[in-house]
């Protein structure tokens, strides 16, 4: 088989709990891993949210190639 690498862009609707915009955004970008919620229940208890769902709205190919290598 050939060995191919692509580099993908992602968009995500998150819906989620917090106390504030600034907070929803952190929070958001930094406890989330490809339709994956990875905070832990402490982080939530911590920092006091929760994140409700992860909806994927884009996953688009922007380059691909074939990786020649040297065995």
């Amino acid at each position: 088989m050939k060995i191919f690498e692509v580099i993908l862009s992602k968009s995500y609707k998150v819906k989620i709990q917090a106390e504030d915009t600034d907070s929803a955004k952190e929070f958001s970008e930094f406890f989330t891993n490809d339709i994956s919620d990875i905070s832990t229940t402490k982080d939530r208890e911590k920092y006091n949210f929760v994140i409700e769902n992860i909806d994927c709205k884009l996953n688009e190919c922007y380059e691909i190639r074939e990786v020649y290598e040297n065995n």
